[in-house]
């Protein structure tokens, strides 16, 4: 079983993960996509609720192949490379793959033993608007990176398609000027 890891704060979910997950799973015929809703980033300030989060990530995901977990909590991980090492331990019999936007590839050497994530597993990129990787989406890149991602680690390749504008931060700075309001929380029945 192949199955794509988008690990995230998903604060909150958006068409961009849809994205990033739909393409994945087109180009490397994965059978699941896995969401791994962080409890907390270590990168990032303090998320809404665990538990909001997950309710919301659900509501986007309505391809059935995409699973919205809260994983990490219960491995009790809080690191990327914990989070893989635990998953391929648990599973042995699954094949994984990293999945992230290129907007995260750009600060990847950032995370915690983040050399030791890219030998774990193939890692695969989707470009998102505004990332500079022309190089890597070369027609040889890509035709070699096919390739690489169905073998073992480290492999790096990155994928194309109509990109989604959406982001998190865009998406949190906007309900701070226009929120949804109580009536709208209250509707979609997403607090805690």
């Amino acid at each position: 079983m192949r199955i794509g890891l988008l690990g995230g704060s998903f604060d909150p979910a958006h068409g961009g993960h849809l994205y990033v997950s739909e393409i994945a799973m087109k180009a490397l015929k994965l059978d699941y996509v896995w969401w791994l809703v962080s409890p907390g980033n270590p990168l990032k300030p303090a998320p809404d609720a665990l538990a909001v989060r997950l309710k919301r990530a659900r509501l986007l995901a309505h391809d059935k192949r995409i699973i919205v977990t809260g994983i990490e909590r219960d491995l009790r991980t809080r690191y990327t490379i914990d989070s893989v090492t635990a998953l391929k331990r648990r599973f042995p019999q699954i094949q994984f793959t990293w999945l992230m936007g290129s907007d995260n590839l750009e600060q990847f050497s950032r995370w915690r033993r983040w050399r030791d994530v890219a030998a774990q597993l193939p890692i695969v990129v989707v470009r998102r608007p505004g990332s500079v990787l022309a190089s890597l989406h070369a027609p040889l890149a890509r035709r070699l990176g096919l390739a690489r991602a169905s073998r073992p680690a480290p492999s790096l390749l990155v994928l194309d398609g109509p990109r989604s504008r959406e982001s998190s931060t865009e998406l949190r700075a906007q309900a701070l000027v226009t929120p949804l309001g109580a009536a709208a929380e209250a509707m979609l029945n997403l607090t805690p």
